[in-house]
C-alpha cells in the first residue's frame, strides 16, 4: 500500500496548526496590550477584535472548510490504491496554494491575489476528485 498522500495531509495539518498558533499569539498580545478585553472571548459578543486578529480567526475557520474535502480525497486515494504520481503532485500543489492563501489572507489580505490562490486551490481539488472518480469508474 502506497501511503505517500499522508505527507501532504500532514503538511495541511501543520499549516492549520501554524494558523492556530498565530491566532493564539495575536489574541494574547491584544489582551495584554489592552486592545481587547479578555471577557470578549467568553461569548465573542461583547466588544470586538482588531482587524488582524479577525483575519486570523476567519482563516482558521476557513482551514476546516474546503480542506476537509482535500483530506477526504487523500484518504480515498490511499484506500482505493489510487496513489498515482499525478495525484500526489496535485495534493502538494493544493497544499502550496493553501499556504499561499494563508500567507495572503493573514498578511496584507489583498483581495485579487487571495481570490486567485483560493480559486486555484479549488481547481486542483476538483482535479484530484476527478481523477479519483475516473479511477473507480
Amino acid at each position: 500500500m502506497n501511503l505517500e498522500l499522508i505527507y501532504p495531509m500532514a503538511a495541511m495539518v501543520l499549516l492549520t496548526f501554524i494558523v492556530l498558533m498565530a491566532l493564539f499569539r495575536s489574541r494574547v498580545a491584544a489582551v495584554k496590550s489592552g486592545k481587547v478585553n479578555a471577557g470578549f472571548y467568553k461569548t465573542y459578543q461583547e466588544g470586538s477584535e482588531p482587524r488582524q486578529i479577525a483575519q486570523f480567526s476567519r482563516h482558521l475557520v476557513n482551514m476546516f472548510e474546503s480542506p476537509t474535502l482535500f483530506y477526504a480525497a487523500c484518504v480515498v486515494g490511499i484506500v482505493t490504491g489510487q496513489n498515482a504520481t499525478v495525484l500526489i503532485v496535485l495534493a502538494w500543489i493544493y497544499v502550496a496554494l493553501r499556504a499561499l492563501h494563508a500567507y495572503i489572507h493573514t498578511g496584507k489580505n489583498s483581495i485579487s491575489p487571495r481570490m486567485w490562490a483560493y480559486f486555484s486551490s479549488w481547481l486542483v481539488l476538483l482535479g484530484m476528485w476527478g481523477m479519483l472518480v475516473a479511477g473507480v469508474a
